[in-house]
């Protein structure tokens, strides 16, 4: 991952910083996304990962407008002043796959929110191979914004293993197709999966950046009770990386998506009811805060290599700034990150404090 870093050594200090040309989005546009939940409806299949049901906590199929409606009236209530444009979003099943009468009555039924002046567009995830000219032109004068594929790996022996039905051709066909009728496009992609590596992995990441989304998630591979996944485990046959490795090879996916200057919106399944007392996950690398973990990594390797640039002296006295806002990912939970620095270079102190002079994706270390 150090070679994804910028160092640059300064008498009696070091500056390292992280390629970030775009930088993160002002966040009065950030979109305010409203999560609406149709777990499995439209899909031909279950894919080896995937039970969306026990994440939903509602059985598979049509959601009906009446839970619909509930679920975005509760959302709207925590949007404040100052957020960025509002979105009804469907999640957890393949949009597009619906038959045409459901999907033009959910597109229908969200589309009076549009009208009335309460969201602003809509977005939707759905499969790469359901792209296509009747589809999108389905489509055509809905206030649609945003599509978001489930990609889940650029490896077509990956997806295979899987139980994706689609191949790695499909995406860039998708993504070709989707940029044409001018969407927003985000991709989804997935570690861990069957088949996967490390290498598959960061050559997923390679072909995804080529494919210029304006968004990315990445979600680690978990375990989900009542998967097909979960008979593979608990038969030996699949081994999940542990959370270690996970957040390593998500930090350096990160890293050379940021570079691209494309905006990775989420890492790690968002936590939730029975997520981390192994009900619903039942192995994986799942933590609560995984991102923030990611993130963590990223600048305790950062200022390793600041550390070791500076090269101080055993005992020294150390000043490490960071703009205030990376100051938690910096010092880690119970202060582990700076402990472990003082400790592994031997420091009589290491004083972490924000500067906001500093760049988000910079870090700079003084010898006292």
């Amino acid at each position: 991952m150090i070679d994804l870093l910028h160092i640059r050594i300064r008498p009696r200090g070091a500056r390292v910083s992280y390629a970030d040309p775009a930088g993160p989005p002002p966040r009065a546009k950030r979109p305010f996304v409203i999560p609406l939940f149709i777990p499995q409806a439209g899909c031909p299949h279950q894919c080896a990962f995937c039970n969306q049901p026990v994440l939903a906590d509602r059985p598979a199929g049509q959601a009906a407008t009446a839970v619909l409606e509930a679920a975005a009236q509760k959302f709207l209530t925590y949007r404040r002043q100052g957020r960025g444009p509002t979105q009804l979003a469907f999640y957890g099943g393949n949009f597009l796959g619906l038959s045409p009468e459901r999907l033009r009555s959910h597109l229908d039924w969200a589309s009076t929110y549009v009208r009335r002046g309460v969201v602003d567009s809509l977005r939707f995830s759905t499969r790469p191979d359901t792209i296509s000219a009747t589809r999108l032109a389905f489509l055509r004068d809905d206030p649609v914004r945003t599509v978001e594929l489930g990609v889940q790996s650029m490896d077509d022996r990956v997806l295979a293993r899987s139980r994706r039905g689609h191949r790695a051709a499909d995406t860039a066909t998708a993504v070709a197709r989707l940029r044409q009728a001018g969407y927003e496009i985000g991709l989804q992609i997935m570690t861990g999966l069957p088949g996967d590596t490390r290498e598959r992995a960061i050559a997923t990441t390679k072909a995804v950046i080529a494919l210029e989304p304006a968004f990315v998630r990445i979600y680690p591979t978990l375990v989900l009770a009542g998967s097909p996944l979960a008979a593979d485990f608990k038969a030996g046959r699949y081994q999940p990386p542990t959370l270690v490795a996970s957040v390593d090879l998500v930090a350096r996916m990160w890293l050379m998506l940021t570079a691209a200057g494309i905006r990775v919106v989420r890492m790690g399944l968002q936590d939730g009811p029975g997520l981390s007392d192994g009900t619903k996950v039942l192995a994986g690398p799942h933590h609560p805060a995984f991102g923030e973990r990611v993130l963590g990594h990223v600048f305790h390797t950062m200022a390793a290599a600041a550390l070791d640039g500076a090269a101080p002296s055993p005992g020294a006295c150390v000043a490490l700034r960071v703009n205030p806002r990376r100051l938690s990912v910096m010092t880690g939970p119970q202060r582990r990150h700076r402990l472990n620095l003082e400790e592994t270079y031997h420091l009589a102190r290491l004083r972490i404090s924000g500067d906001e002079a500093l760049l988000l994706n910079q870090l700079e270390v003084d010898i006292g």
